[in-house]
Protein backbone atom coordinates (compact mmCIF):
# COMPACT_ATOMS: atom_id res chain seq x y z
CA UNK A 1 0.00 0.00 0.00
CA UNK A 2 0.95 3.40 -0.82
CA UNK A 3 1.26 6.03 1.84
CA UNK A 4 -0.36 9.16 0.83
CA UNK A 5 2.40 11.94 -0.53
CA UNK A 6 3.13 14.86 1.66
CA UNK A 7 5.32 17.91 0.31
CA UNK A 8 6.05 21.43 1.47
CA UNK A 9 7.45 22.14 -2.33
CA UNK A 10 4.24 23.33 -3.49
CA UNK A 11 1.16 25.59 -2.62
CA UNK A 12 -1.52 23.77 -0.63
CA UNK A 13 -4.49 26.05 0.39
CA UNK A 14 -6.84 24.75 3.25
CA UNK A 15 -10.16 26.25 2.84
CA UNK A 16 -13.29 24.76 4.97
CA UNK A 17 -15.67 25.50 1.68
CA UNK A 18 -18.93 26.64 3.68
CA UNK A 19 -20.05 29.19 1.25
CA UNK A 20 -19.67 26.80 -1.65
CA UNK A 21 -20.74 23.32 0.12
CA UNK A 22 -24.06 25.34 0.59
CA UNK A 23 -25.01 25.51 -2.85
CA UNK A 24 -22.56 22.71 -4.10
CA UNK A 25 -22.81 19.59 -2.77
CA UNK A 26 -20.63 17.23 -3.92
CA UNK A 27 -21.56 13.70 -5.66
CA UNK A 28 -22.30 10.73 -3.22
CA UNK A 29 -20.65 9.12 -5.85
CA UNK A 30 -17.41 11.08 -5.98
CA UNK A 31 -17.13 10.99 -2.37
CA UNK A 32 -17.45 6.93 -2.54
CA UNK A 33 -14.63 6.49 -4.86
CA UNK A 34 -12.46 9.05 -3.00
CA UNK A 35 -13.28 7.05 -0.17
CA UNK A 36 -12.26 3.80 -1.15
CA UNK A 37 -8.86 5.45 -3.17
CA UNK A 38 -7.96 6.92 0.60
CA UNK A 39 -8.82 3.72 2.79
CA UNK A 40 -6.55 1.53 0.40
CA UNK A 41 -3.50 3.96 1.04
CA UNK A 42 -3.63 6.62 -2.02
CA UNK A 43 -4.13 10.26 -2.49
CA UNK A 44 -7.05 11.23 -4.48
CA UNK A 45 -8.08 14.52 -5.85
CA UNK A 46 -10.68 15.88 -7.81
CA UNK A 47 -9.05 17.74 -10.21
CA UNK A 48 -9.24 19.89 -13.93
CA UNK A 49 -12.80 21.56 -14.24
CA UNK A 50 -14.91 20.21 -11.74
CA UNK A 51 -12.64 21.89 -9.59
CA UNK A 52 -12.63 24.88 -11.48
CA UNK A 53 -16.62 25.17 -11.87
CA UNK A 54 -17.06 23.99 -8.04
CA UNK A 55 -15.32 26.92 -6.72
CA UNK A 56 -17.15 29.44 -9.27
CA UNK A 57 -20.50 27.62 -7.82
CA UNK A 58 -21.46 26.25 -11.21
CA UNK A 59 -22.65 22.60 -11.79
CA UNK A 60 -19.55 20.74 -13.31
CA UNK A 61 -20.30 18.86 -16.68
CA UNK A 62 -18.28 16.12 -15.51
CA UNK A 63 -16.42 14.72 -12.57
CA UNK A 64 -12.42 13.50 -12.37
CA UNK A 65 -10.74 12.47 -10.02
CA UNK A 66 -6.95 11.77 -10.04
CA UNK A 67 -4.81 9.45 -7.63
CA UNK A 68 -1.78 8.55 -7.17
CA UNK A 69 -2.94 4.46 -7.55
CA UNK A 70 -1.66 3.16 -10.95
CA UNK A 71 -4.58 1.66 -13.38
CA UNK A 72 -4.24 -1.75 -11.95
CA UNK A 73 -4.38 -0.94 -8.63
CA UNK A 74 -6.94 1.21 -9.16
CA UNK A 75 -8.89 -1.91 -11.19
CA UNK A 76 -8.66 -3.85 -8.20
CA UNK A 77 -10.61 -1.60 -5.95
CA UNK A 78 -13.06 -1.08 -8.48
CA UNK A 79 -13.73 -4.73 -10.34
CA UNK A 80 -16.56 -2.98 -12.33
CA UNK A 81 -13.86 -0.67 -13.99
CA UNK A 82 -13.11 -0.15 -17.22
CA UNK A 83 -9.30 0.27 -18.48
CA UNK A 84 -8.75 0.53 -22.39
CA UNK A 85 -6.38 3.78 -23.06
CA UNK A 86 -2.80 4.72 -22.87
CA UNK A 87 -3.39 7.63 -20.82
CA UNK A 88 -3.62 6.04 -17.36
CA UNK A 89 -7.50 6.87 -17.23
CA UNK A 90 -9.72 4.01 -15.81
CA UNK A 91 -13.52 4.23 -16.34
CA UNK A 92 -15.15 3.53 -13.12
CA UNK A 93 -18.70 2.51 -13.25
CA UNK A 94 -21.56 3.65 -10.78
CA UNK A 95 -24.65 2.77 -9.78
CA UNK A 96 -25.74 6.77 -10.29
CA UNK A 97 -28.87 7.75 -12.33
CA UNK A 98 -27.54 10.87 -13.07
CA UNK A 99 -25.65 10.09 -17.06
CA UNK A 100 -22.70 12.60 -16.22
CA UNK A 101 -22.15 10.55 -12.81
CA UNK A 102 -22.54 6.75 -14.59
CA UNK A 103 -18.89 6.52 -15.38
CA UNK A 104 -16.43 8.78 -13.57
CA UNK A 105 -13.05 8.91 -14.79
CA UNK A 106 -9.83 8.03 -11.94
CA UNK A 107 -6.34 9.13 -13.80
CA UNK A 108 -2.79 7.80 -12.46
CA UNK A 109 -0.52 11.13 -11.54
CA UNK A 110 1.27 11.46 -14.96
CA UNK A 111 3.56 13.57 -16.69
CA UNK A 112 4.09 13.96 -20.47
CA UNK A 113 6.78 14.18 -23.20
CA UNK A 114 7.82 16.35 -26.28
CA UNK A 115 4.63 17.09 -28.68
CA UNK A 116 6.33 16.53 -31.60
CA UNK A 117 3.25 16.52 -33.67
CA UNK A 118 1.71 19.28 -31.64
CA UNK A 119 -1.77 17.24 -30.97
CA UNK A 120 0.24 14.39 -28.93
CA UNK A 121 2.26 13.79 -26.34
CA UNK A 122 5.30 11.72 -27.57
CA UNK A 123 4.96 9.74 -24.42
CA UNK A 124 3.20 9.43 -20.96
CA UNK A 125 4.99 8.22 -17.68
CA UNK A 126 3.82 8.14 -14.18
CA UNK A 127 4.45 11.50 -11.97
CA UNK A 128 5.88 11.16 -8.52
CA UNK A 129 3.22 13.88 -7.57
CA UNK A 130 0.17 16.10 -7.80
CA UNK A 131 2.36 19.25 -8.25
CA UNK A 132 3.90 17.15 -11.80
CA UNK A 133 0.48 16.24 -12.55
CA UNK A 134 -0.91 19.84 -12.33
CA UNK A 135 2.01 21.30 -13.91
CA UNK A 136 1.29 19.45 -17.36
CA UNK A 137 -2.29 20.92 -17.46
CA UNK A 138 -2.86 23.97 -19.86
CA UNK A 139 -4.02 26.97 -18.06
CA UNK A 140 -4.01 27.87 -14.10
CA UNK A 141 -7.59 27.53 -13.50
CA UNK A 142 -7.82 24.05 -15.04
CA UNK A 143 -4.40 23.77 -12.79
CA UNK A 144 -6.25 22.95 -9.81
CA UNK A 145 -7.16 19.70 -7.38
CA UNK A 146 -9.17 19.85 -4.77
CA UNK A 147 -8.45 17.20 -1.83
CA UNK A 148 -11.75 16.26 -0.26
CA UNK A 149 -10.46 13.56 2.15
CA UNK A 150 -10.53 14.99 5.36
CA UNK A 151 -13.06 17.34 7.01
CA UNK A 152 -11.34 20.61 5.64
CA UNK A 153 -11.36 20.75 1.78
CA UNK A 154 -7.76 21.45 0.79
CA UNK A 155 -7.48 23.24 -2.53
CA UNK A 156 -3.61 22.72 -4.39
CA UNK A 157 -3.23 25.52 -6.23
CA UNK A 158 0.92 25.67 -7.59
CA UNK A 159 0.47 27.71 -10.85
CA UNK A 160 -2.07 30.65 -8.91
CA UNK A 161 -5.41 29.60 -10.73
CA UNK A 162 -7.08 30.75 -7.67
CA UNK A 163 -5.97 34.07 -7.84
CA UNK A 164 -6.87 33.87 -11.35
CA UNK A 165 -10.38 33.07 -10.96
CA UNK A 166 -11.02 35.87 -8.72
CA UNK A 167 -9.41 38.30 -11.60
CA UNK A 168 -10.97 36.01 -14.14
CA UNK A 169 -7.95 35.85 -16.16
CA UNK A 170 -7.37 32.68 -18.42
CA UNK A 171 -3.54 32.54 -18.12
CA UNK A 172 -1.18 29.27 -19.33
CA UNK A 173 0.30 27.31 -17.11
CA UNK A 174 4.21 28.07 -17.03
CA UNK A 175 5.30 29.14 -20.70
CA UNK A 176 2.62 30.18 -23.16
CA UNK A 177 4.48 29.32 -25.98
CA UNK A 178 5.70 25.65 -24.27
CA UNK A 179 1.82 24.82 -23.64
CA UNK A 180 0.42 25.94 -27.11
CA UNK A 181 3.50 24.10 -29.04
CA UNK A 182 2.16 21.14 -26.96
CA UNK A 183 -1.06 20.86 -27.90
CA UNK A 184 -2.24 23.67 -30.68
CA UNK A 185 -5.63 22.98 -29.59
CA UNK A 186 -5.21 25.26 -26.31
CA UNK A 187 -5.04 28.17 -28.48
CA UNK A 188 -8.54 27.83 -29.32
CA UNK A 189 -9.69 26.70 -25.39
CA UNK A 190 -8.23 29.76 -24.20
CA UNK A 191 -10.59 32.08 -26.83
CA UNK A 192 -13.36 29.42 -25.51
CA UNK A 193 -13.02 29.38 -21.70
CA UNK A 194 -12.85 33.16 -22.46
CA UNK A 195 -15.98 33.13 -23.73
CA UNK A 196 -17.59 30.13 -21.73
CA UNK A 197 -16.69 32.25 -18.38
CA UNK A 198 -16.30 35.75 -19.16
CA UNK A 199 -13.10 36.16 -18.57
CA UNK A 200 -10.07 38.16 -19.91
CA UNK A 201 -6.62 36.63 -21.49
CA UNK A 202 -3.46 37.16 -19.85
CA UNK A 203 -1.56 40.01 -21.64
CA UNK A 204 1.15 37.12 -22.58
CA UNK A 205 -1.13 34.23 -22.99
CA UNK A 206 -2.83 36.48 -25.52
CA UNK A 207 0.48 37.22 -27.13
CA UNK A 208 1.59 33.83 -27.24
CA UNK A 209 -2.02 32.85 -29.05
CA UNK A 210 -1.51 35.81 -31.59
CA UNK A 211 2.23 34.31 -32.54
CA UNK A 212 1.66 30.62 -32.57
CA UNK A 213 -2.10 31.25 -34.35
CA UNK A 214 -0.76 29.04 -37.30
CA UNK A 215 0.10 26.01 -35.34
CA UNK A 216 -3.56 25.50 -35.10
CA UNK A 217 -3.54 23.74 -38.87
CA UNK A 218 -1.82 20.68 -37.08
CA UNK A 219 -4.83 20.06 -34.90
CA UNK A 220 -7.43 17.26 -36.49
CA UNK A 221 -10.76 18.82 -38.17
CA UNK A 222 -12.86 16.59 -36.04
CA UNK A 223 -10.93 18.46 -32.83
CA UNK A 224 -11.19 21.96 -34.47
CA UNK A 225 -14.38 21.54 -34.57
CA UNK A 226 -15.86 20.35 -31.48
CA UNK A 227 -13.62 23.52 -29.81
CA UNK A 228 -15.78 25.92 -32.29
CA UNK A 229 -18.76 24.06 -31.46
CA UNK A 230 -18.46 24.44 -27.64
CA UNK A 231 -17.68 28.65 -28.43
CA UNK A 232 -20.35 29.18 -30.57
CA UNK A 233 -22.58 27.74 -28.07
CA UNK A 234 -21.61 29.79 -25.47
CA UNK A 235 -23.07 32.96 -23.95
CA UNK A 236 -20.86 35.25 -25.26
CA UNK A 237 -19.99 33.18 -28.51
CA UNK A 238 -19.83 36.90 -30.86
CA UNK A 239 -16.94 37.52 -28.54
CA UNK A 240 -15.58 34.27 -28.72
CA UNK A 241 -15.57 34.60 -32.56
CA UNK A 242 -14.25 38.24 -32.59
CA UNK A 243 -11.32 37.07 -30.21
CA UNK A 244 -10.53 34.25 -33.15
CA UNK A 245 -10.50 36.72 -35.70
CA UNK A 246 -8.27 39.38 -33.50
CA UNK A 247 -5.92 36.41 -32.79
CA UNK A 248 -5.38 35.41 -36.61
CA UNK A 249 -7.35 32.20 -35.05
CA UNK A 250 -9.92 32.24 -37.55
CA UNK A 251 -8.50 32.92 -40.63
CA UNK A 252 -6.70 29.40 -40.47
CA UNK A 253 -10.22 27.89 -39.49
CA UNK A 254 -12.64 29.88 -41.99
CA UNK A 255 -10.85 32.15 -44.24
CA UNK A 256 -14.31 32.62 -45.81
CA UNK A 257 -15.24 34.44 -43.24
CA UNK A 258 -12.28 36.98 -43.11
CA UNK A 259 -12.64 38.00 -45.88
CA UNK A 260 -15.55 40.19 -45.62
CA UNK A 261 -13.51 42.58 -43.15
CA UNK A 262 -13.33 46.00 -44.88
CA UNK A 263 -16.16 45.02 -47.63
CA UNK A 264 -18.66 47.92 -47.53
CA UNK A 265 -22.04 47.57 -48.43
CA UNK A 266 -24.91 49.17 -50.15
CA UNK A 267 -27.54 51.62 -48.85
CA UNK A 268 -29.33 49.36 -47.58
CA UNK A 269 -26.53 48.22 -45.10
CA UNK A 270 -24.85 50.63 -42.20
CA UNK A 271 -21.84 48.08 -41.75
CA UNK A 272 -19.58 45.60 -43.44
CA UNK A 273 -19.77 42.51 -44.49
CA UNK A 274 -18.29 41.12 -41.50
CA UNK A 275 -19.46 43.31 -39.05
CA UNK A 276 -22.74 42.62 -40.67
CA UNK A 277 -22.49 38.39 -40.24
CA UNK A 278 -20.98 39.12 -36.38
CA UNK A 279 -23.92 41.38 -35.58
CA UNK A 280 -26.63 38.46 -36.92
CA UNK A 281 -24.76 35.84 -34.88
CA UNK A 282 -24.64 38.36 -31.73
CA UNK A 283 -28.52 38.64 -32.03
CA UNK A 284 -28.94 34.65 -32.38
CA UNK A 285 -26.75 34.44 -29.55
CA UNK A 286 -28.77 36.19 -27.16
CA UNK A 287 -31.78 34.84 -28.26
CA UNK A 288 -30.25 31.82 -27.78
CA UNK A 289 -31.01 29.86 -30.81
CA UNK A 290 -29.89 26.42 -31.45
CA UNK A 291 -26.62 25.74 -33.15
CA UNK A 292 -27.62 25.23 -37.11
CA UNK A 293 -28.88 29.10 -36.73
CA UNK A 294 -26.24 30.31 -35.27
CA UNK A 295 -24.18 28.99 -37.54
CA UNK A 296 -26.48 30.29 -40.85
CA UNK A 297 -26.88 33.31 -38.94
CA UNK A 298 -22.66 33.59 -39.05
CA UNK A 299 -22.23 32.25 -42.75
CA UNK A 300 -25.37 33.87 -43.90
CA UNK A 301 -23.21 36.02 -46.10
CA UNK A 302 -20.24 34.91 -46.69
CA UNK A 303 -20.01 34.97 -49.81
CA UNK A 304 -21.04 38.72 -50.46
CA UNK A 305 -17.09 39.55 -51.36
CA UNK A 306 -17.07 37.23 -54.09
CA UNK A 307 -20.38 38.34 -55.78
CA UNK A 308 -20.42 42.19 -55.15
CA UNK A 309 -20.53 44.52 -58.28
CA UNK A 310 -19.52 48.06 -57.96
CA UNK A 311 -18.75 50.32 -55.04
CA UNK A 312 -20.67 52.85 -53.58
CA UNK A 313 -23.96 53.04 -52.05
CA UNK A 314 -25.77 50.86 -55.11
CA UNK A 315 -23.38 48.32 -55.28
CA UNK A 316 -24.64 44.60 -56.14
CA UNK A 317 -24.57 41.32 -54.33
CA UNK A 318 -26.29 39.16 -56.93
CA UNK A 319 -26.95 35.85 -56.22
CA UNK A 320 -24.81 35.92 -53.29
CA UNK A 321 -27.40 33.00 -51.19
CA UNK A 322 -26.53 30.74 -53.77
CA UNK A 323 -22.64 30.76 -53.53
CA UNK A 324 -23.25 31.39 -50.23
CA UNK A 325 -24.99 27.92 -50.11
CA UNK A 326 -22.25 26.32 -51.69
CA UNK A 327 -19.27 27.88 -49.86
CA UNK A 328 -21.23 27.05 -46.36
CA UNK A 329 -21.47 23.60 -47.56
CA UNK A 330 -18.01 23.43 -48.09
CA UNK A 331 -16.66 24.96 -44.81
CA UNK A 332 -18.88 22.88 -42.58
CA UNK A 333 -17.39 19.81 -44.78
CA UNK A 334 -14.12 21.07 -44.38
CA UNK A 335 -14.23 20.71 -40.30
CA UNK A 336 -16.26 17.43 -40.26
CA UNK A 337 -19.68 18.74 -39.43
CA UNK A 338 -22.67 16.33 -39.13
CA UNK A 339 -24.27 15.79 -42.57
CA UNK A 340 -27.78 16.88 -41.13
CA UNK A 341 -26.38 20.25 -39.42
CA UNK A 342 -24.53 20.58 -42.91
CA UNK A 343 -27.70 20.45 -44.72
CA UNK A 344 -29.76 22.55 -42.82
CA UNK A 345 -27.20 25.61 -42.53
CA UNK A 346 -26.98 25.40 -46.31
CA UNK A 347 -30.79 25.38 -46.85
CA UNK A 348 -30.93 28.59 -44.45
CA UNK A 349 -28.68 30.40 -46.54
CA UNK A 350 -29.95 29.81 -49.56
CA UNK A 351 -33.38 30.62 -48.85
CA UNK A 352 -32.50 33.38 -46.28
CA UNK A 353 -33.62 35.95 -48.86
CA UNK A 354 -37.49 35.37 -49.21
CA UNK A 355 -39.61 38.31 -50.02
CA UNK A 356 -42.18 39.18 -47.12
CA UNK A 357 -43.69 42.80 -48.83
CA UNK A 358 -47.52 41.88 -47.99
CA UNK A 359 -48.25 43.41 -52.08
CA UNK A 360 -46.25 40.88 -52.74
CA UNK A 361 -46.79 37.70 -50.88
CA UNK A 362 -49.38 35.38 -51.85
CA UNK A 363 -51.06 32.52 -50.11
CA UNK A 364 -49.65 29.77 -53.24
CA UNK A 365 -46.38 31.99 -52.83
CA UNK A 366 -45.91 31.41 -49.45
CA UNK A 367 -46.99 27.22 -50.12
CA UNK A 368 -43.99 27.21 -52.48
CA UNK A 369 -41.89 29.18 -50.06
CA UNK A 370 -42.85 25.84 -47.43
CA UNK A 371 -42.60 23.19 -50.27
CA UNK A 372 -38.77 24.54 -50.83
CA UNK A 373 -37.93 24.80 -47.33
CA UNK A 374 -39.95 22.63 -45.56
CA UNK A 375 -42.59 22.92 -42.72
CA UNK A 376 -39.76 21.65 -40.08
CA UNK A 377 -37.36 24.68 -41.28
CA UNK A 378 -39.89 27.33 -41.87
CA UNK A 379 -39.47 28.55 -38.33
CA UNK A 380 -35.81 28.70 -38.27
CA UNK A 381 -35.75 30.16 -41.02
CA UNK A 382 -38.00 33.39 -40.28
CA UNK A 383 -35.22 33.11 -36.72
CA UNK A 384 -32.83 33.72 -39.19
CA UNK A 385 -34.24 37.01 -41.09
CA UNK A 386 -34.95 38.23 -37.86
CA UNK A 387 -31.02 38.25 -36.73
CA UNK A 388 -30.25 39.27 -40.59
CA UNK A 389 -32.67 42.07 -39.68
CA UNK A 390 -31.05 42.89 -36.70
CA UNK A 391 -27.50 42.74 -37.97
CA UNK A 392 -27.76 45.51 -40.65
CA UNK A 393 -28.76 47.81 -37.97
CA UNK A 394 -32.66 48.51 -37.90
CA UNK A 395 -34.33 48.53 -34.64
CA UNK A 396 -36.88 46.08 -35.51
CA UNK A 397 -36.29 42.05 -35.33
CA UNK A 398 -40.26 41.78 -37.00
CA UNK A 399 -41.79 44.36 -38.73
CA UNK A 400 -45.15 44.27 -39.59
CA UNK A 401 -44.40 42.63 -43.02
CA UNK A 402 -42.68 39.66 -41.31
CA UNK A 403 -45.60 39.20 -38.54
CA UNK A 404 -47.70 39.11 -41.91
CA UNK A 405 -45.82 36.74 -43.54
CA UNK A 406 -45.80 34.68 -40.32
CA UNK A 407 -49.49 34.70 -39.84
CA UNK A 408 -49.74 33.23 -43.54
CA UNK A 409 -47.47 30.89 -42.69
CA UNK A 410 -49.69 29.50 -40.29
CA UNK A 411 -52.33 29.45 -42.29
CA UNK A 412 -51.15 27.51 -44.95
CA UNK A 413 -48.72 25.03 -42.65
CA UNK A 414 -51.49 22.11 -43.01
CA UNK A 415 -51.78 22.56 -46.69
CA UNK A 416 -50.37 20.06 -49.17
CA UNK A 417 -46.85 21.29 -50.01
CA UNK A 418 -45.04 18.11 -51.42
CA UNK A 419 -45.35 15.27 -53.82
CA UNK A 420 -45.90 12.86 -50.49
CA UNK A 421 -48.71 14.75 -49.26
CA UNK A 422 -50.87 14.55 -52.65
CA UNK A 423 -53.72 12.35 -51.85
CA UNK A 424 -52.75 9.90 -54.87
CA UNK A 425 -49.59 8.22 -54.83
CA UNK A 426 -47.87 6.32 -57.67
CA UNK A 427 -49.20 3.75 -57.59
CA UNK A 428 -52.63 5.12 -57.76
CA UNK A 429 -51.89 7.14 -60.82
CA UNK A 430 -50.45 3.89 -62.57
CA UNK A 431 -53.48 2.64 -61.44
CA UNK A 432 -55.71 4.90 -62.82
CA UNK A 433 -54.14 5.85 -65.98
CA UNK A 434 -53.63 1.81 -66.78
CA UNK A 435 -50.13 2.84 -67.40
CA UNK A 436 -46.56 0.99 -66.75
CA UNK A 437 -43.98 2.56 -64.49
CA UNK A 438 -42.10 5.35 -66.33
CA UNK A 439 -41.02 8.52 -66.38
CA UNK A 440 -45.36 9.80 -67.45
CA UNK A 441 -45.94 9.27 -63.59
CA UNK A 442 -43.47 11.36 -62.54
CA UNK A 443 -45.10 14.47 -64.98
CA UNK A 444 -48.55 13.64 -64.28
CA UNK A 445 -47.82 13.53 -60.00
CA UNK A 446 -45.65 17.40 -61.08
CA UNK A 447 -48.89 18.46 -62.43
CA UNK A 448 -50.64 17.46 -60.34
CA UNK A 449 -48.41 19.34 -57.08
CA UNK A 450 -48.42 22.67 -59.14
CA UNK A 451 -52.10 22.99 -59.57
CA UNK A 452 -52.91 21.96 -55.68
CA UNK A 453 -50.26 24.72 -54.74
CA UNK A 454 -52.60 27.16 -56.49
CA UNK A 455 -56.00 25.58 -54.81
CA UNK A 456 -55.15 23.49 -52.34
CA UNK A 457 -59.11 22.90 -52.29
CA UNK A 458 -57.39 20.31 -55.65
CA UNK A 459 -56.37 17.98 -53.51
CA UNK A 460 -59.58 15.44 -53.27
CA UNK A 461 -59.10 12.05 -54.33
CA UNK A 462 -62.28 12.03 -56.60
CA UNK A 463 -61.14 15.16 -58.10
CA UNK A 464 -57.77 13.81 -58.47
CA UNK A 465 -58.91 10.89 -60.20
CA UNK A 466 -60.99 12.42 -62.43
CA UNK A 467 -57.61 14.92 -63.10
CA UNK A 468 -55.22 11.79 -63.87
CA UNK A 469 -58.10 10.34 -66.08
CA UNK A 470 -58.00 13.93 -68.25
CA UNK A 471 -54.36 14.03 -68.42
CA UNK A 472 -53.72 10.73 -69.05
CA UNK A 473 -55.64 10.98 -72.45
CA UNK A 474 -53.07 13.62 -73.68
CA UNK A 475 -50.69 12.30 -76.32
CA UNK A 476 -47.13 12.79 -74.65
CA UNK A 477 -46.47 16.00 -76.55
CA UNK A 478 -49.21 17.75 -74.50
CA UNK A 479 -48.00 16.22 -71.81
CA UNK A 480 -45.08 17.42 -71.79
CA UNK A 481 -46.21 20.98 -72.73
CA UNK A 482 -48.33 20.72 -69.18
CA UNK A 483 -45.70 18.91 -67.04
CA UNK A 484 -43.45 22.22 -68.38
CA UNK A 485 -45.94 24.41 -67.83
CA UNK A 486 -46.06 23.98 -64.10
CA UNK A 487 -41.97 23.61 -64.11
CA UNK A 488 -42.05 27.00 -65.64
CA UNK A 489 -45.00 28.62 -63.37
CA UNK A 490 -42.85 27.53 -60.13
CA UNK A 491 -39.44 29.05 -62.27
CA UNK A 492 -41.12 32.13 -62.93
CA UNK A 493 -42.87 32.56 -59.50
CA UNK A 494 -38.71 31.94 -58.49
CA UNK A 495 -37.87 34.72 -60.55
CA UNK A 496 -40.35 36.88 -60.04
CA UNK A 497 -39.22 36.61 -56.28
CA UNK A 498 -35.57 37.04 -57.11
CA UNK A 499 -36.35 40.18 -59.26
CA UNK A 500 -38.27 42.20 -56.25
CA UNK A 501 -35.47 41.09 -54.36
CA UNK A 502 -32.81 42.75 -56.71
CA UNK A 503 -34.60 45.86 -56.93
CA UNK A 504 -35.89 46.37 -53.37
CA UNK A 505 -32.17 45.41 -51.62
CA UNK A 506 -29.82 45.29 -54.85
CA UNK A 507 -28.80 42.37 -53.58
Amino acid sequence: MKKRFESPTFVEKEENFEKHEQNMELPKEIKEINKKLVAAGFESYLVGGCVRDFLLEKNPKDWDLTTSAKPEEIQKIFPESIYENKFGTVAIKTDSKNPILKIVEATTFRKEGKYTDKRHPDEITFAKNIEEDLSRRDFTINALALDISGKKRKIVDPFGGEKDLEKKIIRAVGNPKERFEEDALRLMRAVRFAAQLGFSIEKETLQAIKEKSGLIEFVSEERIRDEFVKLLMTERAHEGVQQLQKTGLLKHIWPELVNGIDVTQNKHHIYTVYEHNIRSFEYAVKKNFPLHIRVASLLHDVAKPQSKRGEGLNCTFYGHQILGERMALKMLDKLRFPKEITEKVALLIREHMFVYDPETVTLAGVRRLLSRVGTDNIDDLLKLREADRIGSGVPKAQPYRLRYLKAMVEKVKTDPISAKMIKVNGTDVMKIAKIEPSPKVGKLLAILLEEILENPKNNEKETLTKRVTELSALNDAELDKLAGKAKQTASETQERIDEDIKKKYFV
